[in-house]
């Protein structure tokens, strides 16, 4: 394989209730997982909150870090890894993104399924996901495959388990700056 580019996988922890509730089932540090198509995270995409003050309103959301849900979490902590991979697999992931941004509105979040990952049963819905599920379905989609594991079972930690992935920052989500 020709590395010739990277993208960004964000895993978070903002330490909201439903993120609490999470990481006592999980003892994960980071519970949420965002994919970014540069180093800057201009490009955040998940399965996440659409209004910052409305936890239970979820679905696909374009996510950013100065502003909406981690403006108002100013404490976040968060791990980037870097995954090197070809022009065709970037232009794939694209493509498959490119359904979600179409059609944003029928997506929902998929709050069985993350109860399935506690059973160990995948629960999948049509146009249903969260946040790990989706990452995990654009690599899987795109010929990328770090597990062996349907998207429905991955975890946010499955990626910090990943020796495909390279580590570029770990900190406070605040304090992230790209270039240095």
């Amino acid at each position: 394989m020709t590395a010739e580019h990277s993208i960004y996988i964000l895993l978070t922890n903002t330490g909201t209730l439903f993120t609490k509730v999470i990481q006592s089932y999980t003892r994960a540090p980071y519970n949420h997982a965002s994919i970014s198509f540069n180093r800057e995270l201009s490009e955040l995409y998940s399965f996440g909150r659409k209004h910052p003050n409305n936890p239970l309103n979820g679905g696909f959301v374009k996510e950013d870090i100065q502003t909406g849900t981690y403006s108002k979490y100013p404490n976040t902590t968060c791990v980037i890894y870097e995954l090197q991979v070809t022009d065709r697999e970037v232009e794939k992931m694209k493509r498959v993104l490119q359904i979600f941004i179409r059609s944003r509105q029928k997506y929902m979040y998929n709050l069985l399924g993350v109860i399935g990952i506690t059973l160990k049963e995948p629960v999948e819905f049509s146009n249903s996901y969260f946040c790990s599920q989706f990452v995990a379905e654009i690599l899987q989609r795109s010929g990328i495959k770090l597990w062996n594991k349907l998207p429905a079972l991955v975890t946010p930690d499955d990626f910090r388990q990943s020796d495909r992935l390279k580590l570029v920052y770990e900190g406070k989500l605040s304090d992230y700056k790209p270039g240095a």
